[in-house]
């Protein structure tokens, strides 16, 4: 069954639209305060798309979801008494345990590699603020951390450029469905586990 190739065309008709980096630019500011899906998702298809632009579309990731993430900052500063109930209660408590961790023990590094690593990036914002660690550091991690992360993504999807789009083409719906079973055989074997 095609349900991906469709899916795939879509996105890589919304990669072309004239208005995308504007999208990508919000998705990535959004994402690193309280949205839940990374702008990678946006990114690596507007760079598969267009691999002139995609430094372009990786800069402006970057800096949106660092300006997205002082915003997380300053949520943890200001507000985290009125959001904590709500981070309590979801299934980003346990993240932020662990930011508060890694914040007591590495600090600026504990940001670097939130922003370059798939961890919930705004998990450690919001900690960040809430710990009180010093603006500048934070967001001179977070450029580095993120700026390291989008560039690499932009960077593959434009080493590949139109020859890895027909590719990905050619084979989305068998990738798409070994996602999908991978993802089931490992909610399978976590809670086989517990």
């Amino acid at each position: 069954m095609k349900i991906f190739s469709p899916l795939y065309e879509r996105a890589m008709g919304w990669a072309r639209h004239r208005h995308a980096p504007w999208y990508l630019g919000g998705l990535s500011f959004a994402e690193s305060s309280f949205f839940p899906i990374p702008p990678d998702v946006m990114l690596a298809p507007m760079s598969l798309a267009r691999p002139s632009h995609a430094w372009w579309f990786a800069l402006i990731t970057t800096l949106a979801s660092v300006a997205g993430g002082v915003l997380g900052y300053l949520i943890g500063v200001f507000a985290f008494d009125l959001i904590e109930p709500s981070l309590r209660a979801s299934h980003y408590w346990e993240g932020y345990l662990l930011a508060q961790a890694w914040f007591d023990r590495w600090g600026f590094w504990a940001i670097f590699v939130a922003g370059f690593s798939p961890i919930p990036y705004k998990v450690f914002t919001i900690a960040a603020g809430a710990a009180s660690m010093a603006l500048l550091p934070f967001m001179l991690a977070s450029l580095v951390g993120r700026g390291a992360r989008f560039f690499l993504v932009a960077g593959l999807m434009a080493l590949g450029g139109a020859r890895m789009e027909a590719v990905l083409h050619r084979y989305i719906d068998r990738l798409g469905w070994a996602t999908v079973g991978a993802l089931v055989l490992a909610v399978v074997a976590i809670n086989g586990f517990d």
